[in-house]
Parts: C-alpha cells; sequence; structure tokens
C-alpha cells in the first residue's frame, strides 16, 4: 500500500465514522506515524509503507474514529504559536482562548506577577510568559494531574524558573500567596445541563471538571470575583474567558464585586468571549467595607 491509498483509506473511515476534518486528521496522523511531514508524504505519495508504520497509522485512526480528540493521539496542540504537549488529563487548547491571552498581552509590563487560575495544561500562562520580558506567574489547578502536564510544558518551553505550579482550589492553592498585578482565567463554564450535549470528542474524552460550570455555569464566576479583590494589587487586572452568551451576567458580576472599568470584550468571531475589570479604592471597600 502507497502512502497516498494508506492517507485515502484513513481519511474515508474517518468519514464513516462522522468525525468532521477527515481530511486535516487523516494527513496528521499519517505525519505522526511515518515521522515526516505532510509535503514529504504528499511528494512521495506512491512510494511504499512498510507494515509497522501501516498498521500504526490504522490504529490511530481506529483511535480518531471512536472520536477521541487528534490532539490527544498527536500528543500535541498548537496555541498562541507555540506547541504544548496534551493529553486526556488537562483540557485541549482552543483558538477562543487565544483572544483571552493576546488582551492579557496588551497589560503586561516587565515585573508583574501573573496569576492563572485553573491554569490546566498552562498554555495561558506559559504563553504570556513567552511573550513577554521580567514577568513571573503562578498557575493554580484542582487536578494534580492537570498540573503534572503544565510543568512538563513549562520545561519543554524553558519557563520553569518564571512559572510556578500550585495545586488547590483556585485561590485555595498553597502557593498562591501575595498579591498579583494580573489574574487571568478560562475556568469551567459550562452549565451542567448542557454537559450531555456536547461533542462526543469532548464529552467523552476530554475531563469533566474543567467543563462543569455548575448549574448555570457560573459558579467559578461568583467565586472568582468575589475572591480576587484579596489577591490584587490597587489597579491590578482580573481576565476570564466567558461563555458566547455570558457576558451580561459575568459583567454584572464584575460590578457587584466593585470592579472598575468592567468591559465585556468580543472574540474574532464576534462573540462575547472576555469580561476585565480593573482592581480599585472602591474594590476594596466594597470587599472589606472600608477604604484600605
Amino acid at each position: 500500500m502507497t502512502y497516498r491509498e494508506l492517507w485515502e483509506k484513513g481519511k474515508g473511515l474517518l468519514i464513516e465514522a462522522g468525525t468532521g476534518d477527515a481530511d486535516i486528521d487523516a494527513s496528521l496522523l499519517l505525519e505522526k506515524a511515518c515521522g515526516t511531514t505532510r509535503q514529504a508524504l504528499y511528494s512521495g505519495g506512491e512510494m511504499p509503507v512498510d507494515e509497522t508504520r501501516k498498521e500504526l497509522y490504522l490504529s490511530y485512526i481506529r483511535r480518531r474514529s471512536e472520536h477521541e480528540p487528534a490532539a490527544y493521539i498527536l500528543g500535541e496542540q498548537g496555541f498562541m504559536g507555540l506547541m504544548f504537549g496534551v493529553d486526556s488529563r488537562v483540557l485541549i487548547p482552543r483558538q477562543d482562548t487565544e483572544n483571552l491571552a493576546e488582551e492579557v498581552l496588551k497589560e503586561l509590563c516587565s515585573g508583574m506577577r501573573i496569576l492563572d487560575l485553573c491554569t490546566g495544561s498552562g498554555c495561558i500562562l506559559l504563553s504570556l510568559l513567552h511573550y513577554s520580558s521580567g514577568t513571573t506567574g503562578t498557575g493554580t489547578d484542582l487536578s494534580p494531574e492537570a498540573l503534572e502536564v503544565a510543568e512538563m510544558n513549562a520545561e519543554r518551553l524553558g519557563l520553569s524558573e518564571r512559572a510556578a505550579f500550585s495545586c488547590g482550589d483556585l485561590f485555595g492553592a498553597s502557593k498562591a500567596g501575595g498579591k498579583f498585578e494580573i489574574i487571568v482565567s478560562n475556568p469551567p463554564y459550562i452549565g451542567r445541563e448542557v454537559l450531555d450535549t456536547l461533542m462526543p470528542e469532548v464529552i467523552r474524552h476530554e475531563p469533566r471538571a474543567a467543563l462543569d460550570g455548575g448549574p448555570d455555569g457560573l459558579s467559578f464566576y461568583r467565586r472568582i470575583t468575589g475572591e480576587a479583590p484579596d489577591h490584587l494589587v490597587i489597579g491590578g487586572l482580573l481576565f476570564v474567558e466567558i461563555g458566547y452568551d455570558q457576558g451580561p451576567a459575568v459583567k454584572k458580576l464584575f460590578e457587584e464585586a466593585g470592579f472598575a472599568d468592567v468591559r465585556v470584550i468580543r472574540d474574532y468571531g464576534g462573540n462575547d468571549r472576555i469580561v476585565r475589570g480593573e482592581m480599585s479604592l472602591r474594590t476594596r471597600e466594597n470587599k472589606n467595607g472600608k477604604a484600605c
């Protein structure tokens, strides 16, 4: 069987399974199985494939046909121009979340400390550190398994000296002490009743705890906006990613917590995607009942 024939077979099996993106996934998985580039496979499409690589490729296709995400099979996913290791211990970084990282980057200056809540693979925090200088950060997550992936990615990107990771429940993580100039989070925000309607790639394979935002999808936002003032310097900023229909509700939570200059920012598709607010003296007064 030639490379081209094997690719056609894999693509056909994925189309039959209804996975979507069959052309792209069949190509990426063939690259992985054969240890080569897509260009080399296309230019040498009539070359025969040895039996070992053929069987390895078809095993990847079987996994993808069962709706295992291609990123987990490949073991990596691109985000912000960087490559992150991923597996079933963490959510797969999404392009939508790049909007969040880009908004934070606009505000980053040398010497700033960043706190990334629900860090997962570490993609947000590590991207921010990679594209800034003189910054340091802490990523927290309730899952020790997720933090293993984040630490691996920090080492992979040469950022271990600037990034620390701590296991705990949001601000309860032991290393998340002190105050920060930036707090950022892409928390679980899917309403519990909606979870089982998600694509099989998501609900069958990605960690459910990283998706479940409580009955109305807002549970984490209530906690984050309520507790963030104790962990931000005056003038510090809080950024969160939101679902497309959560802008008004999350903006209200920011305002009720006393944040100033609260903004809902849209993504490139025109959907509400980010809410940001500034820690002010009013925020502290709202939290403590008196000015600090």
